[in-house]
């Protein structure tokens, strides 16, 4: 079990000057957080989707940093390692919407013949977008019972950020890549949301890795929250949460990033087999940032809150590395 406070009641993140609030600090089952942020500047608000499919590996996101809207489409295609995809940066972030309660109300961005429509019930997601060459509509549906992780990660009163990590979703739908259209079959493919709401330092470097199989999914974070006494770490099965609240290890190598990764922990000894990398690069000066995200899949095993070893060999997803001055 977790040393973290698991948080069962619907809690404001800041308080009313804008500082984080204490209750709000500690993790949930569902999303219960209202993402009440005052000031501008520091501030971050973004919904991204990843999706992967038997064919296809499919990436969105509409964002805003206070002074821009930073807003993308991704497409992968898993045979030929082709990819398509289109990234706008809108000053101020005008016109985006990015709803304070994760699961609840629209998120709209638009800019440079790009277009992301969420509408977000509690049945589910519908995720429509469009970027030249591509064309996106899919169901995401929210089963009964279904577990994802919150996590309030507290640098200080005045830095801290909101994630709601929600992996192993169902999905189904289309894709539309350069004129042909790809069915997205519910039985084998699943789609993974990273919400995140809150107040940044400056410079900053994270790792994320998630992965989905029938059944079992994995969601694992590091060196952003090192220090803090909260972990983005959890174990799913059969949609339910295992929290891992230990931080972990991460081992990669920076110089050729297909080669094997590894993240171990108390409860977690895992590794990644990449298939494929993406990579980001921006460098405006003083604002900056460089992705290398991973494709590939999982062996290892996490072990869950009754002390069993749950094997994660099989599960596809990916691992990244992200360094941003923001």
């Amino acid at each position: 079990m977790t040393h973290e406070k698991e948080i069962v009641e619907p809690v404001d993140l800041c308080m009313p000057d804008g500082r984080l609030n204490p209750a709000a600090v500690g993790w949930t089952r569902r999303p219960l957080h209202r993402t009440n942020l005052r000031g501008w500047g520091r501030a971050k608000r973004w919904e991204y989707w990843g999706i992967v499919t038997p064919t296809h590996i499919v990436g969105l996101v509409a964002s805003s940093l206070d002074y821009a809207g930073v807003h993308g489409v991704y497409v992968l295609d898993r045979a030929t390692k082709v990819e398509t995809g289109k990234d706008v940066v809108v000053p101020f972030a005008r016109g985006a919407v990015l709803p304070p309660v994760s699961g609840v109300g629209t998120v709209y961005a638009r800019g440079g013949g790009l277009s992301i429509d969420i509408d977000q019930t509690t049945e589910g997601s519908t995720i429509r977008a469009t970027a030249p060459g591509i064309e996106i509509d899919l169901v995401v549906p929210l089963p009964p019972g279904h577990e994802s992780l919150g996590v309030v990660v507290p640098w200080s009163t005045r830095r801290f950020q909101y994630t709601v990590k929600d992996v192993g979703r169902p999905v189904r739908g289309s894709l539309r890549v350069n004129g042909t259209t790809h069915v997205v079959p519910e039985r084998d493919s699943f789609a993974v949301l990273d919400h995140g709401r809150g107040k940044w330092p400056y410079a900053i470097t994270w790792n994320w890795a998630a992965g989905s199989g029938p059944d079992v999914s994995i969601q694992l974070g590091g060196k952003w929250t090192d220090g803090t006494g909260s972990t983005e770490n959890a174990l799913f099965v059969g949609g339910r949460l295992h929290k891992l609240g230990a931080e972990l290890h991460w081992s990669y190598d920076r110089h050729d990033w297909l080669r094997p990764w590894r993240i171990s922990g108390d409860r977690v000894e895992v590794e990644f087999h990449p298939f494929h990398e993406k990579i980001s690069r921006t460098n405006l000066g003083v604002v900056a940032s460089e992705t290398h995200q991973c494709f590939g899949h999982f062996s290892g095993w996490a072990q869950a809150d009754d002390g069993e070893r749950v094997a994660l060999d099989g599960l596809v997803g990916w691992a990244e590395e992200a360094q941003n001055r923001w």
